[in-house]
């Protein structure tokens, strides 16, 4: 079982909600099981870039916080299928809502050709990243020869 960060979250429920579902990998994987059951291998294909060991953390962290439920069926090979609890299935609107978010706020942003590959907002109000100190930009210069 995961480490719980601390004993008590004190004034921020988004912190204690974050403990549980938080990190790279956890709201997609519970997103790909909201709309069914799912085997370990398909979880996998859908994730490529996630490894099986971290796939299989991720999935035992959410499966000892209850969140999702593993099913072992005794035959050869053997199959195991991750379903969502009841307690997990009351993320759904949050889940659904973040998706709907990123369909209307994310993608837009990615697919405008300026400010995409630094996620900066293109709209003239948009606060102006700052920038790096580097050679010639308020960094002392060495003296130039003839």
């Amino acid at each position: 079982m995961r480490k719980q960060r601390h004993r008590a979250y004190g004034n921020c429920p988004v912190e204690a909600a974050l403990d549980i579902i938080g990190g790279k990998w956890k709201a997609i994987l519970l997103f790909h099981i909201l709309d069914g059951t799912k085997r370990f291998n398909q979880l996998g294909r859908l994730l490529p870039g996630l490894t099986q060991r971290t796939l299989t953390t991720q999935l035992r962290e959410l499966e000892a916080d209850g969140v999702i439920a593993r099913t072992v069926y005794p035959q050869m090979p053997p199959k195991v299928e991750y379903s969502m609890t009841p307690f997990g299935r009351t993320l759904e609107p949050l889940l659904r809502e973040l998706a709907a978010w990123s369909e209307t706020q994310v993608r837009p942003r990615l697919e405008t050709p300026t400010g995409a590959a630094v996620g900066f907002a293109t709209t003239p109000d948009a606060p102006v990243p700052p920038k790096k100190k580097g050679a010639g930009e308020g960094a002392p210069s060495s003296p130039s020869k003839p």
